[in-house]
């Protein structure tokens, strides 16, 4: 078994084409596709497919062409602050990445759950 490999050798390994890698990706995410065989149709191994899809996730891929849509921007209203925001003791702020969220005494823990999940990559 030869273990001394120069660095950044690819001999043998083929280096697929992004957009190859991006359609596989987005394909391997489908509802109810198996990566496994998608992988087996394309003569890929599993396990990079599923690398891309996570990749994919995380938004490794470049987009293929940036999506616009449109914005209405409405003046800002003064709101005057409710009862519970006044007490900062019974409150509790989580920053994760650009969101911000703010827990206030008696929250429902249900509640709570699916807000943390849906913040997950």
């Amino acid at each position: 078994m030869d273990t001394d490999k120069t660095a950044g050798n690819r001999k043998g390994r083929p280096n697929y084409p992004a957009d190859f890698k991006r359609r596989l990706a987005i394909e391997a995410c489908v509802p109810g596709i198996s990566v496994s065989k998608l992988a087996q149709q394309h003569n890929i191994n599993a396990n990079m497919l599923f690398k891309w899809r996570r990749e994919l996730r995380v938004g490794l891929f470049e987009p293929i062409a940036p999506a616009l849509l449109p914005v209405l921007i409405k003046p800002a209203r003064a709101r005057l602050p409710s009862p519970r925001t006044a007490e900062p003791s019974n409150m509790i702020e989580i920053i994760i990445g650009d969101a911000v969220v703010r827990l206030h005494a008696g929250i429902d823990a249900a509640l709570l759950q699916l807000v943390l999940q849906s913040l997950r990559p």
